[in-house]
């Protein structure tokens, strides 16, 4: 059993009031990971303390010296690659292809954002006269880093990452359900040669991240997880410091009815019940446009039934645990949800009859409306909800008919439909004939309306190092 401890002030420390937590496996909660620091205000306030000593020799570190820091931390987590598969499949409940895929990709990020570290430059501008102006990029100086348990090293990777790069030192609160992962990724920058006292992790419950938003010590916070945290965090950050927040998502996959139903259908089902539905960007509604749905609807309830529901480790699992009892309980009070709302359950609406784990069954309803809440509200477990729609228009307007704005896909062989859905989707992710699941390492990420803060974007493009650096302009004469 692990016995985990915050790294506050360069030291491994447990909490200051002794509190700790149980993380368990969700495949099969008798079996105890590892008991962390519940920390609580006094653990953030020592950690941010600690870290604004450290923050201007970090901030004066070459960047090629901060480079090769993510770069042996890459190399660290490479080494360990079989022991960190092992344990997030046991921590998360992931599937072992998930988990290696999640564990192979973090490294690549933590070097894409070294080079990052290399290209942190100004501009020059013409001015008038003799003179000339140019703009620096500094650190911001804190960064609290709030990340959550779905895909507990990648996102943490994204977010810490860039933030080093930058020369800024990272408060970090993982998942109160991946603390192990928080620390593994902790270790392997330390490792890598980070100084201790550049990073802070303090592990624990709601408490501690609100206490990172609420100090004002820390000059920017970066976010994932659900809108209804992401608000509060937003709320306490205020107006003049810096927050970037990626949050919920209802995303729907249009499919014309010109598509190949079985291509189709197959991309539906791995976004919707990939990582056991519990993904940002997962597919949560069908929009069938025409004759397609009936013969679209029969060929995903037939490839769900075929998805095999397991632990993940077990050679064959399709779909694994959902990562608590919390959200196992959400699924199947949202499946009543549907039932109670005069949806047709066509396939699943249950979990499995176990006594160890956290079980769902792929689930499918079918004569969805738009008024239903498991049309409009994010339930984050394997559900998928199908609406018909008569034509092209139509469709579009239920697609952008939600709160969410994160990813939307379009199913067809017509490419003039295909970027008229992507020009009008209120989307910030749009995929054309690919599941609503799976971004670009060097490419944007980020939603619209409630999915996002929609200033800085997550993981590459133009704007995602400016969230890490304060611009300044500098005015020069050459002489007084």
């Amino acid at each position: 059993m692990i016995e985990g401890l915050n790294l506050i002030d360069g030291q491994w420390v447990p909490s200051f009031s002794g509190e700790v937590f149980e993380r368990r496996n969700p495949a099969d909660h008798h079996d105890v990971i590892g008991v962390f620091p519940d920390s609580t205000e006094a653990d953030v306030d020592a950690a941010v303390g600690a870290l604004a000593k450290a923050a201007p020799q970090w901030a004066a570190t070459p960047p090629e010296r901060r480079a090769a820091i993510l770069e042996g931390a890459a190399a660290h987590l490479e080494t360990r690659a079989a022991e960190l598969v092992d344990e997030l499949v046991r921590e998360e409940g992931k599937t072992r292809a998930e988990a290696t895929m999640e564990v192979g990709r973090t490294p690549m990020n933590l070097r894409f954002y070294a080079g990052e570290a290399l290209r942190t430059t100004g501009s020059t501008y013409p001015t008038p006269g003799e003179g000339l102006v140019i703009t620096l990029r500094e650190p911001v100086g804190i960064v609290g880093a709030i990340t959550p348990w779905n895909f507990p090293l990648n996102i943490p990777s994204r977010k810490l990452g860039p933030s080093l790069a930058a020369g800024n030192v990272v408060v970090f609160k993982p998942s109160e359900l991946t603390p192990l992962m928080g620390q593994r990724l902790v270790e392997a920058l330390l490792a890598g040669g980070l100084p201790a006292g550049a990073v802070a992790l303090v592990q624990g419950s709601g408490r501690a991240g609100a206490a990172i938003a609420a100090d004002e010590r820390v000059d920017a916070v970066t976010f994932t997880g659900s809108t209804g945290v992401g608000r509060a965090i937003h709320a306490a950050v205020g107006p003049s410091r810096r927050s970037q927040l990626e949050m919920g998502g209802k995303n729907p996959v249009v499919v014309l009815d010109d598509a190949d139903v079985d291509k189709a259908a197959a991309l539906i089902v791995k976004g919707a019940f990939g990582l056991s539905g519990q993904a940002c960007t997962g597919t949560s509604r069908v929009i069938a446009v025409g004759s397609i749905h009936d013969r679209l609807l029969d060929r995903v309830v037939e490839l769900a039934g075929e998805i095999t529901v397991g632990p993940g480790a077990d050679p064959g699992v399709g779909m694994g645990a959902l990562a608590s009892a919390g959200q196992l309980a959400k699924f199947l009070e949202y499946v009543q949800i549907g039932r109670d709302e005069g949806a047709e359950l066509v396939c699943g609406g249950t979990s499995l009859d176990s006594e160890n784990g956290y079980f769902a069954v792929p689930t499918v309803f079918a004569g969805g409306r738009p008024d239903m809440r498991v049309v409009t509200e994010e339930v984050f477990g394997p559900l998928l909800v199908f609406l018909r729609a008569a034509g092209f228009d139509e469709a579009v307007a239920l697609a952008n008919d939600t709160e969410f704005g994160l990813s939307a896909g379009i199913v067809t062989n017509d490419v003039t439909r295909a970027l008229a859905f992507a020009g009008r989707s209120e989307s910030g992710l749009v995929k054309i004939n690919q599941p609503t699941t799976g971004m670009s390492m060097n490419a944007p990420f980020g939603g619209y309306k409630a999915s996002s803060t929609q200033t800085h974007k997550e993981q590459a493009g133009d704007s995602m190092m400016q969230f890490y650096q304060a611009e300044k302009t500098v005015y020069l004469s050459p002489s007084a």
